[in-house]
């Protein structure tokens, strides 16, 4: 396993652990996974982009990629958010624009894109509709 890609909701529940996101991305580390495909999105793929930086010091050979499903992703995002997105953006080793301009399926696309190129997915699903479900499935 060398690729490793993440999906999960943009609302986390209670039950979200980022020490466990951590346990998790190491395990795969152990495991031979030197390359973390991201979305971006809100949630989810932000704190695990987070851990995978966090991460670089302690393993200086990982690599992040983001695959953006379209321009100006973060139109919709917080603040707070859009200033994580743009520092994920700026500290990631390759950004990877899936398509230029947004269009109903853009997300979906880009979620394929991301699973085709991975050996391994991390996921936090805990619905079995929206765009997380339909990725893990």
């Amino acid at each position: 396993m060398e690729k490793v890609a993440f999906t999960g909701h943009r609302e986390l529940g209670e039950d979200f652990s980022f020490e466990k996101l951590k346990n998790e991305i190491k395990n795969t580390i152990e495991k031979g996974a030197t390359t973390f495909l991201n979305g971006g999105a809100m949630g989810f793929d932000l704190y695990a982009g987070e851990v995978v930086l966090s991460l670089k010091e302690e393993f200086p050979f990982l690599k992040l990629i983001i695959c953006i499903p379209c321009a100006n992703q973060d139109k919709y995002f917080s603040d707070n958010d859009k200033e994580r997105y743009a520092k994920l953006l700026k500290e990631a080793d390759e950004q990877i624009m899936v398509s230029d301009h947004y269009f109903r399926g853009c997300m979906q696309k880009r979620d394929r894109f991301m699973v085709d190129g991975a050996d391994a997915l991390i996921t936090y699903c805990k619905k079995e509709t929206g765009g997380t479900a339909y990725t893990v499935g």
